[in-house]
């Protein structure tokens, strides 16, 4: 039944107070280190005395403004912004390749991995690329050669025709309203900061530096903000993030919760791709002639899509937070007196005699007194000839010299 007993013991803590240079040291600077911790990084850094609201709710509405001139067509919002709604995500097209006039019905592809010489080359499974379904038949292309034929709209896209860039996309301007709210606190605020008048922001233009709450942005200085060229990204197509961070302080007043904004480009990793670089989509534009025939345009648009991304948190002061990282740091002080037990235990001189008196077993034997032995009345003595133990009558406590 020795478990039973070993079960049924009480450990209490015994103060021995050891006077060494080497431990006191380490014992401070591992204490000023963990105090330094909490209050730099934890407390000044972190706010760790602040309860922090991280569900940002916010809107973005976007409007672009500007004319560019493409085949001889002056554009205007209308044609070059998609979708009209004016949200986070839309896209400036800057290049188009149009196949006019196409109707549904049959037509030889146009594609050379098409070319065949007889229908056996043709009937292949259904095709996820070119320009409709195959029909298994061999037809003549041109004089000179001869394709595989498709059923879809006629005749097949060639979109592999050079077609010029508007690059007067350079100097349209962005202009952005953003509202954002922190439910937790009930704060609620927007882009367009109340020092702004209508004449500023007729005038501004965004700069990171000089004017870095003007919410109408230059995309010319978009694209450079991301380290983009604007021509390449043009021509290929891209997409731009726009970010605007919302971190907030509101232990301080209104007015020092404001946005920030960066810019980087998103899909950096396509811009080495060789297969699928840039950003490129198709739509149609359809139309009926007077004898019921359908008929469409399509259109194969490169363009540069740009993403408004609001993120943010906001922190305010609150007891709870403040009393769990106090206890917290003040619990973690205890972290030196266990590396020092370890460094006493195991490493220094006198560590026997350290072990002898910080480990002591008590039984419920009843001790004969004697007052020869009696703690009470004891003189000092010498352990080993070099600990000097001492006992303090009223707290218990035991202070080693090493």
């Amino acid at each position: 039944m020795n478990w039973v007993a070993e079960f049924f013991t009480y450990e209490t803590t015994k103060s021995v107070v050891v006077k060494s240079w080497t431990v006191g040291v380490i014992n401070r600077a591992v204490q000023l280190l963990i105090i330094s911790y909490f209050i730099g990084w934890v407390f000044l850094h972190e706010k760790a005395y602040q309860m922090r609201d991280t569900s940002i709710e916010s809107s973005v509405v976007t409007k672009v403004k500007g004319f560019g001139m493409y085949s001889n067509h002056v554009m205007d919002t209308a044609d070059y912004v998609t979708p009209p709604q004016g949200t986070s995500v839309f896209v400036i097209i800057t290049k188009l390749i149009v196949t006019k006039n196409q109707v549904q019905g049959l037509c030889p592809e146009n594609q050379e991995k098409y070319v065949c010489k007889s229908d056996s080359e043709c009937k292949k499974p259904v095709p996820t690329t070119g320009g409709g379904i195959l029909t298994g038949r061999c037809v003549n292309y041109s004089a000179t050669s001869q394709t595989c034929e498709i059923q879809g709209w006629c005749p097949a896209e060639m979109d592999s025709v050079p077609v010029p860039v508007m690059l007067e996309a350079e100097n349209f301007t962005l202009f952005i309203k953003n509202s954002i709210r922190f439910p937790l606190f009930n704060f609620e605020k927007g882009n367009i900061l109340p020092s702004l008048t209508i004449e500023d922001i007729q005038k501004c233009r965004f700069d990171p530096v000089e004017q870095p709450f003007c919410p109408i942005l230059r995309l010319g200085d978009i694209v450079k903000f991301a380290g983009q060229d604007f021509a390449t990204l043009a021509n290929t197509g891209g997409i731009i993030g726009i970010k605007i961070g919302w971190v907030c302080d509101l232990d301080h007043s209104w007015d020092r919760c404001v946005p920030k904004y960066s810019f980087n480009r998103l899909d950096s990793v396509s811009e080495k791709n060789k297969v699928s670089p840039g950003y490129n989509f198709r739509y149609a534009k359809y139309y009926q002639r007077e004898n019921g025939t359908e008929y469409r345009t399509l259109m194969k648009a490169y363009g540069i899509r740009f993403d408004v991304l609001v993120y943010g948190n906001a922190g305010k002061f609150n007891i709870i937070p403040t009393l769990i990282n106090t206890v917290a740091a003040f619990t973690s002080v205890g972290v030196g007196t266990v590396l020092c037990d370890i460094i006493l235990l195991n490493f220094l001189k006198g560590a026997d005699q350290y072990k002898a008196k910080k480990f002591e077993e008590v039984t419920d034997t009843a001790l004969h007194p004697d007052t020869s032995s009696s703690p009470m009345y004891r003189s000092s003595q010498t352990l080993g000839g070099r600990c000097e133990e001492k006992q303090s009558t009223d707290s218990g406590a035991y202070s080693l010299g090493l």
